[in-house]
């Protein structure tokens, strides 16, 4: 499951994805509309992979939330977030057994299901690709520590030795002139 440069921007509804980038600001397009908006430095973004779910012993990333919801629905869509607000709470309850229900707000739960909805009708959930993504930034990752090794294994060259000149030597240069 891949959420890089899917953000959420606080005030305006919906998901959406980092397309490009101009001089004071991003160029954002919506999940839902396609539609290209900028994205300013005034606004409150939020990137959706580092958004994590209160629970009694520690924060479970989203996008582990989202994969339990897709291996309980087979892939397919999930609880409607304008069920009511039992409804959601046991599905979430189900899904996250764990989760701190003192702090997390019902608006909070119904995002989880109106994102996970929204993202797996537009395919972009998929469990799947996660793993080969994830073998190859472990093989980058690698791949880069042994090249820093490498730059580590290297020999530092010698300092050059200074040519001292002495006193007679310097006569011996003015004589030659």
């Amino acid at each position: 499951m891949n959420l890089r440069g899917i953000i959420s921007i606080s005030g305006k509804p919906g998901l959406y994805k980092v397309v490009g980038q101009s001089k004071n600001s991003i160029i954002v397009e919506s999940i839902d509309s396609n539609k290209r908006i900028p994205a300013y430095a005034k606004d409150r973004i939020s990137a959706i992979e580092d958004i994590s779910i209160y629970t009694t012993e520690e924060d479970i990333p989203l996008k582990e939330v989202f994969t339990n919801i897709a291996k309980k629905e087979n892939g397919e869509n999930c609880i409607s977030h304008k069920e009511s607000l039992n409804k959601l709470e046991n599905y979430l309850g189900e899904v996250l057994p764990n989760y701190d229900r003192e702090r997390v707000y019902p608006s909070d739960i119904r995002k989880i299901f109106q994102w996970y909805n929204m993202l797996n009708g537009k395919g972009l959930l998929t469990i799947e690709e996660e793993k080969v993504e994830d073998k190859i930034e472990d093989a980058v990752i690698v791949e880069d520590e042994v090249a820093e090794e490498k730059e580590v294994k290297k020999p530092k060259k010698a300092p050059a030795k200074k040519k001292t000149t002495t006193a007679k030597a310097k006569k011996a240069d003015k004589t030659e002139e």
